[in-house]
């Protein structure tokens, strides 16, 4: 046998050794491709949550609980000082089974040498498997309406009123009404990004009157013999007076001023006890109105000045407000016509 022919049998025997190699090899990879192909590969994380080396029930386990679960946790949603919770479960959805096919996506990306190369090597698929969430929206806002139907509220004016013989201030109030539009967008954000605490949307509603716009107002206490001037809600000054007497007691009730009076003309009222009164008495001494009187809208009755200063916080007049000529002036110049005057036992 030549040299050329045993040369040429010993290239023959490497090719065929290479060959089976291979083959070998190849086959390898295939059984091992198969026996590996229910493992997630290495680099491939779901939220933070790394998967590698998992079967396919491991991972689908892994994302129920740490990336699923904390979704479907409860969300608050703030006003003020009260908490209004919501269950992701009523609009919420996570698919998990394309998370799930997401993780196994580089064995079916990859040939099988990529693949048997990454697993002997253990170089990693740097695959991040973001959630796959949706929103149902008609869930979404009839929960916002029921939340609305709770919070939102008109502004109140603040009023003073005469009820059942006592004033009555009622306080302004600021009303509320809830964006429903931001609450939607808010609620869908906190529901894709995992957050549970959402502050409400809610537009403030400005009283058109509040309390400093009461203005000036008087209430007179019967039974304390003192009537008590108010600016808004707050007691300004107090003035001891004389009310009317038992037959002539002062009328309950609510009125206003309709008339300043300086310096002012007593006219007879024609009535039994002023029988023996001159028709009218001018400014002076002898005035049974003082310096100043301010008409009321009950007929007659006014508040005025006296030089019966003994009477002040008595039972003596025929009807009006008696007070001190220095009260009665000070009353004059802090009211106007029109402020109310509320009349209480």
């Amino acid at each position: 046998m030549s040299i050329r022919t045993r040369a040429f049998r010993l290239l023959a025997l490497l090719a065929a050794c290479a060959l089976l190699a291979l083959s070998a090899g190849f086959a390898w990879s295939v059984v091992d491709d198969f026996v590996s192909r229910e493992i997630v590969p290495t680099g491939v994380s779901v939220s933070g949550h790394d998967l590698s080396g998992l079967t396919r029930e491991q991972a689908r386990e892994v994302i129920a609980n740490t990336v699923v679960a904390p979704y479907f946790e409860p969300v608050l949603l703030s006003f003020n000082d009260r908490e209004f919770e919501f269950d992701p479960e009523l609009s919420l959805a996570i698919d998990a089974d394309a998370m799930l096919e997401t993780a196994f996506g580089p064995k079916t990306s990859t040939t099988v040498a990529e693949r048997s190369y990454r697993r002997l090597t253990g170089e990693p698929v740097p695959v991040e498997i973001a959630p796959e969430l949706s929103v149902e929206g008609a869930s979404l806002e009839s929960w916002i309406d029921e939340i609305a139907a709770k919070v939102d509220a008109p502004s109140v004016d603040a009023t003073v009123t005469l009820i059942n013989d006592e004033v009555v201030i009622q306080k302004s109030a600021v009303g509320y009404e809830t964006d429903r539009e931001a609450t939607l967008e808010a609620l869908t954000a906190a529901l894709l990004a995992g957050t549970k605490q959402v502050t409400l949307p809610v537009t403030e509603i400005e009283p058109s009157m509040a309390e400093d716009e009461l203005g000036t107002w008087i209430r007179v206490d019967l039974s304390e013999r003192h009537a008590y001037l108010y600016h808004g809600a707050e007691i300004y000054k107090d003035y001891g007076i004389a009310i009317g007497t038992p037959g002539h007691s002062t009328p309950r009730g609510a009125y206003e001023i309709t008339l300043k009076r300086y310096m002012p003309t007593w006219r007879n009222p024609g009535s039994a006890w002023a029988a023996d009164m001159p028709d009218s008495i001018g400014p002076g001494v002898s005035n049974p109105l003082g310096t100043r009187a301010i008409n009321i809208s009950a007929s007659g009755i006014r508040f005025h000045g006296t030089t019966q200063d003994w009477s002040i916080g008595r039972a003596a007049s025929h009807g009006c407000m008696r007070m001190h000529r220095w009260d009665v002036e000070d009353l004059y110049e802090e009211v106007e016509v029109g402020n109310k005057v509320f009349i209480v036992s």
